[in-house]
């Protein structure tokens, strides 16, 4: 009886991931701001340095994603979850009525809108990340990198739900943008309802895990290459209509994969695969519903008293120059004195977040090339790339024993598309340099944004991973500003100098290559000193990377 509760427990756990996928596949609504931003520009009236503060506003969300762990201490899951929901429908549901020109609406009312449209994606990913944490205790990273890659497929399935809708009305990106979490939350409330509580692993439960996941990551693979490929053939109704259903069908399928892993397993067939996955302390913690809120906002010190010579030898470690060992918990006051924290924080602040502000001016970069009709393909193909960028941070985890390499190592290494993305967008002005550069970007961000997680835990320690990372990321509101008002600034002083100036009450438009084009030799300088930092990052964190896989090999689980 204990046996098969224990497999339904397990069975059920797979199918709490599968709703976080789901989750995070239609919630990710800020990447394809670019797909109405004109619509909405001509609507307010308004600059290209006011459009920027939108985006902008909907970029400071994320710094209230604290706010919905305070409440999950709080509330139910479920009150959580539509809290989220119906944040995101009032937020974009009076978007889509002001640019329809239902109702009039200020300007500083549709900032206060953004704001809290891009509250609702934060609050849907924090709801993501308490579920992978919670019931993947041991496999945390490739659950984490798992179901945060599918945010990157947003902007593809509300491009492809548009097109099989009506394709000519960019105006529909809103409507969808409100409508669809609330749906997608309706659908995944039975499972939240009924939770599996988290059981102890063996270690045969984390060889079979992992197996899963190595499933779940190609199946993953094969969506992405699917929706990259199809997506030019879905400007007809009918033809978005069957490649709709068809990354639907894929999306279910990953609910049911688990199922059919644990069927050939019953019947004596056994999955092997040459892979190793990586297992240490600090994904092995076993947590209660309380700590996995509390890793996630920390909203008290997790420090527990010691006796004064540990403390000492602690804090020895702690201040020493270079950080010698991972895992070690860092407070505030400690985090903003390493030098590490300080590379590693430019190092996201040049390289993901400039890829952020490059995805929230596609819009108007494509209509300045002459490239419009392409915009929703340009976003399309950003998000996908974001997708296999976020689906490519797990490959620490993956390759751990085959080849040993620092996870910041790889960060270092997925910022090296951006600078040279940038520098090919100076060179050319092009529809294919155009669409070149886009999948860099979207790549390398895509990355930054998944692995940083993982990162900022293993390095600064996993108990006070949810105010560090917090304090990483204000990087993103601070980064969207600037990089967007300079780009903003650029853009309207060409429209006043520009022989091709069209200007509309307050409302400017830029067309020619040199709208953006100060802008992208900006954005490569930039990037390329970001790439500076996470080398200087990757060769002072690479010692305790290897200080780690010498001296805690016991915590290492290779499956045959």
């Amino acid at each position: 009886m204990n046996g098969k509760y224990t497999m339904v427990g397990e069975s059920r756990k797979w199918v709490i991931l599968g709703a976080s996928i789901w989750l995070q596949a239609f919630t990710g609504t800020n990447f394809d701001f670019s797909s109405y931003s004109s619509n909405l520009k001509s609507v307010l009236e308004i600059t290209q340095l006011q459009l920027n503060y939108l985006s902008v506003a909907s970029d400071m969300g994320k710094a209230f994603g604290w706010c919905s762990g305070l409440s999950l201490l709080h509330f139910p899951f479920w009150v959580v979850l539509f809290i989220a929901a119906f944040m995101g429908l009032f937020g974009y549901g009076f978007q889509w009525l002001l640019i329809h020109r239902f109702i009039t609406l200020p300007y500083s009312l549709v900032f206060f809108l953004c704001l809290i449209a891009g509250c609702s994606i934060s609050w849907f990913n924090t709801i993501c990340y308490v579920l992978c944490i919670r019931h993947f205790p041991t496999n945390r990273s490739l659950a984490l990198s798992l179901s945060v890659s599918f945010n990157g497929v947003s902007a593809a399935l509300y491009t492809l739900i548009a097109n099989a809708i009506n394709s000519n009305d960019d105006t529909l990106y809103l409507l969808l943008n409100a409508i669809l979490p609330v749906l997608i939350s309706l659908l995944v409330l039975i499972p939240i309802l009924h939770q599996p509580k988290p059981q102890p692993h063996s270690i045969d439960t984390i060889k079979h895990d992992s197996s899963i996941f190595l499933c779940l990551n190609i199946l993953a693979l094969v969506t992405g290459l699917y929706l990259i490929f199809l997506y030019s053939f879905s400007y007809t109704l009918a033809t978005a209509r069957v490649i709709l259903v068809g990354a639907l069908f894929l999306l279910v399928l990953l609910i049911f994969v688990p199922s059919l892993v644990y069927s050939m397993k019953s019947s004596g067939f056994s999955l092997s695969t040459s892979f190793s996955f990586y297992y240490s302390i600090l994904t092995r913690t076993d947590l209660d519903d309380k700590e996995v809120y509390q890793e996630l906002i920390n909203i008290e010190d997790s420090a527990r008293s010691k006796s004064t010579q540990s403390t000492v030898e602690k804090k020895s470690l702690l201040e020493r120059e270079q950080l010698a060992m991972l895992g070690e918990e860092h407070s505030i006051k400690l985090l903003v004195r390493r030098w590490e924290f300080w590379l590693y924080y430019i190092a996201y602040f040049c390289g993901g977040t400039i890829g952020l502000a490059y995805s929230n001016n596609l819009g108007q970069i494509s209509q300045s090339l002459g490239h419009y009709s392409h915009t929703s393909s340009l976003v399309t193909l950003y998000s996908t790339c974001s997708f296999f960028g976020r689906l490519l941070a797990a490959a620490p985890d993956f390759l751990i024993r085959r080849m040993h390499f620092a996870r910041t190592g790889w960060f270092a290494a997925a910022l090296v598309p951006t600078p040279i993305a940038f520098i090919l967008l100076v060179i050319s002005g092009s529809g294919a340099a155009l669409h070149v550069g886009t999948a860099l970007i979207g790549l390398s961000s895509g990355f930054v944004f998944s692995a940083a997680v993982s990162i900022t835990s293993e390095l600064f320690g996993p108990n006070n991973v949810g105010v560090n990372h917090n304090i990483l990321i204000t990087n993103i509101p601070l980064g969207s500003c600037l990089y967007g008002l300079l780009a903003a600034l650029v853009y309207d002083s060409n429209a006043i100098n520009s022989t091709h100036e069209i200007w509309l009450q307050e409302m400017s438009m830029c067309i020619g290559r040199k709208c953006y084009l100060q802008t992208f030799i900006w954005w490569s300088c930039i990037s390329m000193l970001g790439l500076v930092s996470s080398f200087w990052f990757f060769l002072r964190t690479k010692q305790a990377y290897d200080n780690f896989e010498k001296n805690d090999n016991r915590n290492n689980i290779a499956t045959g």
